[in-house]
Formats: C-alpha cells, structure tokens, sequence
C-alpha cells in the first residue's frame, strides 16, 4: 500500500485561555497521498485553519499539540526544533493564505519577494533566481511577467495578488500545499480561475493539496476526498463522489441543502438551525445533535465513532449504528446529486464554472 504523504492521526490541539485550557481540535485524523486533493469542509469555528496551522508549525503561542502525532513522508514532525522547522516550512509544505496582501510585502517590489523565497532555500545565483522568479509568473498565468517582477503589490489586483502569492508558495518546490480560503475573498469568475490554475498546477508538478474551505460548490471542482469537519473533529470522510452523491451525516446534509444555486432566491435559501457548541463547556454526547432534526436519544449521552460505509467512507453518526432507524436525506439532497453530477461533467470538459 501506497504511504501517505501526509499523514494526520488523534490529533488534540489545546488552547489556553482565560477560562482556562480548552481542546479545541478533539482528535482529527486524516491521510494525503502525493498528487492528491483534500477537502477539509466545515463552518467557522469548526477546527479547519487551527488543524492546517499546526500542520505548517504556525500555532499560536497559546496553543499547543497534546497528543496524537502529524507525520510527513513517515516522519513526525512535531518532533523538529526551530532551525529545523525554518528549513521544512515552506520546502517542504507551503501555505496559500486567504488574504494575500497578508502575505505579499506591500514595501517590496514582488522581484523581491520571490527571490527571496529561492534564496532562503537554495543557493541559487540572483540571475538564476531572477529566471525561476520568471518561470513562475509564466506558470501561474501572470501577463507580461518582466513588468510585474518591477511593481508592487498594490499594482495588481486581487486574482493577480493572489496568483502571485502562488508563485512565492510554489518558489521553494512543496511537495504539499496549504490552501486556506484562498478563492473566498474573490469573485465566482475569478475564484474559478485559481481553482482552474491549482489544478493545472498540480497536474504539471504532482504536488498534494490540502484545500481547505466552507463552500461545498468550491469542492466539488477541485477535490478529489473531502472532509467535513465539526466542532474540532472529523465527522464524515470519504471521496467528493460519495460525499456528494451518498453524503451519511445529517451535517453534510445541511450544508449540502445551504449550497446555493441559480434557481435559490433569497426567502429559499436554507441554513442549519442553531450555532455551533461552545468548546468551552464539556461536550456530552454528540455535538451536533442540539441542531440535529434527526438526533436520537443516544446522541445526547454519547458521542458516536466513524462508522464505515465503505473502505473510503466513514461517517460519525448513531443513524449508522445497528438497530438505528431508516432514516432518508432530505428530497433537497436528491437535487444536490443532480447538481454535483452537472459539476462532474463540467470538470471533465475542462471547466470549473460554478
């Protein structure tokens, strides 16, 4: 069997705070093979950017990895001290941030900026950098490539901002890539064509990518398994196809129905009930159930495991336990099928269109 590229097992992530400490990642596991995209899916608060910040070394300073372990090609790399963890960020996974101006040097001319990116991991010449800088604009679709290595990054727009915060994760050759919520704070057409390009990207270099995202419609482009995750665990795992087509949590359900379309007006547009639990206070039972319409007795005295729907499947919900009731999705999850299928065939022909 294949070995992950990237491998997440029972990780906990506690935070300190002022009412003292609270788990806020409560055992999440998850695998990356080379070449793949995941999908981590969920609203805010759920536990997504905290689980990919730890991944890259980024936690706050009040936050801390209490168990479980985060192996990369088989090795843990929480086990690394500063020096080390300078020389893996970025080499060997890369983070795609949501904003890019957070990320680009609004004082330096982006010439700079990705010279800098090549130099901090190699011992390239500044003429050879100087080409690769060139070779990456050319990679992620940026017009005129010499003039933009002379502007700043106010020059540019916010899809050219954020191709070009592309090329400066791409500078040092990740293996992995971290993308969180880089196509949020873009427009549908634009967003469709960074998703397009990351695509493109990972064909041409064979890296992982690790999106993570709380739109549904975005994943059914570009991932190839998703991963919804709540209230700090993972709650339903398996590929975009079964997800989509045979989605087993009542959560992906509701997210799935929250999707909005063409057809959606405003007074039809569905949200899930009630707010996510506050991981302050002691979770008893299951944590979604409290916005459950299907919850069972069961579900407010004991948090369910991952039941397995197929060897690529899991979902944690007790409708999935023996002797549960039948219970059915939705009618509006029979209309979401149609929906992914037409995102499917679009894919195929090339397109990421939402």
């Amino acid at each position: 069997m294949e070995q992950p590229l990237l491998s997440v097992q029972d990780l906990k992530i506690t935070f300190d705070t002022k009412n003292g400490k609270v788990e806020i990642i409560r055992g999440v596991s998850f695998d990356l093979k080379q070449g793949e995209t995941l999908a981590l899916v969920g609203e805010s608060g759920s536990g997504k950017s905290v689980t990919s910040k730890s991944i890259i070394g980024l936690l706050p300073e009040n936050a801390a990895v209490t168990s479980g372990t985060i192996l990369f090609q088989g090795e843990d790399i929480y086990q690394k001290n500063a020096k080390q963890w300078r020389k893996f960020r970025g080499k060997s996974i890369g983070m795609i941030f949501q904003d890019p101006m957070t990320a680009l040097n609004p004082s330096m001319r982006i010439e700079a900026q990705i010279t800098e990116a090549i130099h901090n991991h190699s011992m390239t010449d500044r003429e050879s950098a100087r080409e690769r800088a060139l070779e990456l604009l050319n990679l992620v679709g940026m017009p005129d490539p010499e003039t933009c290595l002379r502007k700043f990054p106010y020059q540019f727009s916010g899809g050219q901002r954020q191709r070009l915060g592309i090329a400066i994760t791409l500078a040092c050759e990740p293996k992995v890539l971290i993308a969180d919520e880089c196509t949020t704070a873009l427009d549908t057409t634009i967003q469709a064509q960074i998703l397009d390009l990351l695509k493109e990207i990972q064909e041409k270099t064979g890296t992982a990518i690790l999106f993570i995202t709380h739109d549904l419609g975005v994943v059914a482009n570009i991932a190839d398994r998703v991963a919804v995750m709540y209230a700090g665990k993972v709650v339903e795992i398996g590929t975009a196809e079964e997800v989509f087509y045979n989605p087993q949590h009542p959560y992906t359900w509701g997210l799935l129905e929250a999707m909005p379309t063409t057809k959606t007006s405003q007074e039809q547009l569905f949200t899930i009930p009630g707010s996510p639990p506050n991981l302050i206070r002691k979770i008893v039972g299951d944590p979604f159930a409290p916005r459950n319409y299907y919850a069972l007795d069961r579900d407010a005295q004991e948090e369910p495991p991952l039941f397995e729907v197929t060897d690529t499947h899991k979902a944690a919900t007790w409708l999935l336990s023996a002797g549960a009731p039948k219970v059915e999705p939705p009618p509006e999850i029979a209309r979401r099928h149609k929906i992914y299928q037409n995102l499917l065939q679009m894919k195929s022909l090339g397109s990421s269109t939402l």
